[in-house]
């Protein structure tokens, strides 16, 4: 479940088993053989392999086949929309001229009852979401939004106009239980639900929101299939799309206003395996590659970087416009090392501190929240700034997006300083200013989805530190995308059925 299986083939299994446990085949052989018959594991095939799967991924994949299956075969929860009408209708009220790409499909999405938009930054996907959503609203179609993280969801909201929750939010979340209170038992109350940046999304998750999706509503899955896959078990998005069971929109074309940006262009280059263009730019850019050929040389650099060249360049603030996002978190260029060196070129500790749990936190420190808690209503991922550390009360205060939350010293756990971060804890955030070392240190990390996924977090400003050759092995190595999961096998096999149910009737 760590490295994001559902299963795993059996021939890896076993010696995986006898290499942790330090224990004879046998022995493993006949545990796996008591567990298939308590059936706590699951022993099936993906293709061809011999794979055992834990029971409840096992489950909750055939669930959401199961569940995408029975909506996409219902009647849509509205009326025919004329898009002869709508269309123009839609661009009068924005003012902007839609692309045949955009066109294409906002038709698709009109008429069907689940529908994938995927493609990456600069697309558009926005734009024909916004257009969907408005035109659906007109129509007094009843919609719900979500997405995966808060700051995916408030991004859409701001996107939109339309207020996006998170998924646990939208599910209820019962702190005491710790299930949900949406369920097949209390669905949701909408005509269309709109699941953004769903490529972050794992298979429980999404088990629990088909179930909770009523089955009159229309399903619209909106993400970037070539970012990262979720954090936890499955790859959903991947295996939807690659399944052929429901329409899919796949936006390649980047826009006008977008192509002029280097960060957008570069990720379409890395996309498909170029190495990005990394001379120096004439003029301002928005992309920038920075030679060091090793951490002694890339850290300073860094930390000049962020504390004075972007912010006298770009105008930009330190701690809170600029992110520095890593391949990974040990090493002398990881996040935790980064961590510590810039937390004391940007705001050295004073009198009022707390240390804690290997950290020290101060007033001014930039934090994340590194698990969900549903009592402060700060959830895993979030950037807040420390207000106050107060050594009588034992209490540190931080500001979460405007808000003041309060956490005792004894659950600091809860907290690390985020002055770098890994690139897999940026997933879903956009951030002014992203700083990415990429150095041959990182050699196990460097993954073409990680190099995209850091670089696509940047809004106005991407910088590279490191090694030209670090970026091309990044961008040529593709093996970080086997997942074993059988949701797309799943979806398959149902929408067989289903065609052929629909010819014999």
């Amino acid at each position: 479940m760590d490295e994001g299986h559902c299963g795993l083939p059996t021939d890896e299994l076993v010696p995986l088993a006898v290499a942790l446990l330090e224990v004879p085949g046998e022995l493993i052989r006949t545990a796996l053989n008591l567990e298939l018959a308590e059936r706590t594991i699951v022993a099936d095939t993906v293709g061809e392999t011999a794979c055992v799967f834990l029971a409840g991924l096992y489950q909750a994949e055939q669930v959401i086949a199961d569940r995408i299956q029975r909506l996409a075969n219902g009647k849509l929860p509205w009326p025919y929309i004329d898009p002869e009408r709508a269309l123009p209708w839609i661009e009068r009220r924005t003012g902007l001229s839609l692309a045949e790409s955009q066109v294409a499909a906002i038709r698709l999405a009109l008429l069907s009852k689940v529908l994938v938009i995927t493609g990456g930054p600069g697309v558009g996907k926005t734009t024909i979401v916004n257009s969907i959503l408005r035109i659906l609203a007109a129509k007094g179609v009843s919609l719900l939004l979500c997405a995966t993280t808060g700051r995916a969801a408030k991004r859409m909201t701001e996107a939109t106009g339309f207020e996006a929750k998170t998924i646990h939010r939208l599910l209820e979340v019962d702190p005491k239980g710790g299930g949900f209170k949406r369920g097949s038992d209390n669905p949701l109350e909408c005509d269309l639900l709109v699941v953004d940046e769903t490529s972050m999304v794992d298979v429980l998750l999404m088990q629990a929101l088909m179930k909770a999706v009523p089955d009159h509503a229309a399903l619209l899955i909106v993400g970037d299939i070539d970012q990262l896959p979720s954090v936890g078990p499955g790859q959903v998005l991947a295996d939807v799309i690659a399944s052929g069971a429901v329409p899919v929109v796949r936006l390649t074309e980047v826009f006008r206003q977008a192509a002029h940006s280097r960060i957008i262009t570069s990720a379409h280059q890395i996309n498909p395996g170029s190495i990005p263009d990394l001379s120096r730019p004439e003029g301002d850019s928005d992309f920038y590659f920075v030679q060091a050929d090793d951490p002694e040389t890339a850290v300073p650099l860094i930390i000049e970087l962020v504390k004075t060249r972007i912010p006298q360049r770009f105008g930009l603030d330190p701690v809170r416009d600029i992110q520095v996002l890593c391949p990974m978190n040990r090493s002398g260029v990881g996040a935790r090392s980064l961590n510590i060196e810039l937390q004391a070129a940007l705001n050295p500790a004073g009198e009022r501190k707390v240390e804690r749990f290997g950290w020290t936190f101060a007033p001014g420190d930039k934090i994340m929240q590194i698990e969900n808690d549903y009592d402060k209503d700060v959830y895993n991922g979030d950037i807040g700034y420390i207000d106050d550390v107060d050594p009588d009360a034992g209490e540190l205060i931080a500001g979460f997006d405007g808000r003041s939350v309060t956490y005792g010293f004894g659950e600091l756990d809860k907290l690390v300083p985020a002055y770098a971060a890994t690139i897999h804890k940026s997933q879903g955030s956009e951030y002014p200013a992203v700083v990415i070392p990429v150095l041959t240190q990182h050699y196990a990390m460097l993954q073409r989805n990680l190099l995209y996924t850091g670089v696509t977090r940047g809004k106005r400003l991407v910088v590279l530190v490191g090694q030209k050759k670090a970026v091309a092995i990044a961008v040529r190595n593709v093996s970080g995308r086997q997942r074993w999961s059988k949701l797309n096998e799943w979806l398959a096999v149902s929408a067989m059925h289903h065609q052929l149910r629909t010819v014999t009737a």
